[in-house]
């Protein structure tokens, strides 16, 4: 790595509490579907989480069904995105790709239509060796936008150990990596192995444990309902605050437990339906709730309101 690219990394931050942002749909028979994408809700959303204190929002993820969405209408999502929150967050655009041709390809769109930076999983439908994860990310990062890698070995079979990490960190312009493997070791040993880039949290039910042990960001799911106290926990756990820290987020965990379950889309809409905002529904493959599991999310999320409403 050159000590150009070193310096850049230093002064680079994609940390703070970025949201995974879900997508709002309304009915329109015409649409994929019949769910057309609702821009201006969603620009509302998305000023929503930075007014209440969140750093950035994170489009075209997982949450954000983008796998679901045409072209057309992921582009767009991304623009709306970048023109609400403007100069008041980042926004760390999803770049996910079967190959590295199609992962760059969203990385120049991106970086086209001014995104701050790009989240990118390792190949998203193959099992891919340890150089063929290296040479996907070499082709991301050329763009020249810093990049967050991320390691979600559930969805992708890919692991992206502490090792590997620590080879992919040498590629110029990657600056931090979302870690989603659930195993809070990590984060220690990602920042022995690769100790310039930035280790953000990937799972809401392990990010206090994450933050305690040096993690530096959050790329969150359930701020999508819970966005100023997300911003009050990420404070408090970075600040050695911790016992108000702890009594903050342990009856949400609970609720954040879905975050890393199949269903989360659903179940962190149905949790935005619960406090008053609009959440919707899901497009395909994504159905909703079955009636037992939803009874679930609402007994989890009826805790976590009713423990934030009997805070100081």
């Amino acid at each position: 790595m050159s000590e150009t690219n070193e310096t850049k990394k230093q002064h680079l931050s994609l940390g703070g509490v970025v949201v995974a942002t879900a997508l709002p749909y309304y009915e329109d028979a015409s649409a994929p579907a019949g769910l057309a994408v609702d821009y201006d809700r969603y620009a509302e959303h998305c000023r929503w989480l930075v007014e209440n204190g969140c750093h950035g929002v994170g489009p075209n993820g997982s949450l954000g069904e983008y796998s679901s969405l045409t072209d057309e209408e992921r582009r767009k999502v991304a623009r709306t995105a970048i023109e609400a929150v403007g100069e008041t967050g980042v926004v760390v655009l999803g770049v996910h790709g079967v190959g590295s041709h199609q992962a760059k390809h969203w990385a120049e769109v991106a970086a086209e239509d001014g995104a701050d930076g790009l989240l990118c999983l390792p190949p998203t439908m193959y099992r891919a060796n340890r150089s063929e994860v290296l040479d996907h990310f070499e082709a991301v990062a050329s763009v020249g936008l810093p990049v967050m890698i991320y390691n979600n070995p559930i969805d992708t079979k890919v692991d992206l150990t502490p090792d590997l990490v620590a080879e992919i960190a040498q590629i110029d312009n990657i600056v931090a990596i979302k870690e989603f493997s659930g195993d809070v070791r990590r984060v220690l040993e990602i920042k022995e192995q690769a100790p310039g880039l930035e280790v953000i949290s990937g799972a809401d039910d392990v990010v206090l444990e994450s933050l305690l042990m040096g993690a530096t960001g959050w790329f969150a799911g359930f701020p999508n309902v819970f966005p100023a106290e997300s911003a009050r926990l990420y404070d408090l756990a970075t600040t050695g605050k911790l016992e108000e820290a702890r009594a903050l987020y342990e009856p949400l965990v609970a609720a954040f437990r879905w975050d890393s379950r199949t269903e989360f889309v659903q179940a962190i809409k149905l949790g935005m339906e619960q406090v008053g905002r609009f959440g919707g529904p899901c497009r395909p493959p994504r159905g909703p709730l079955p009636e037992q599991m939803r009874e679930q999310v609402e007994a989890d999320m009826a805790r976590a309101i009713a423990s934030l409403e009997n805070q100081p």
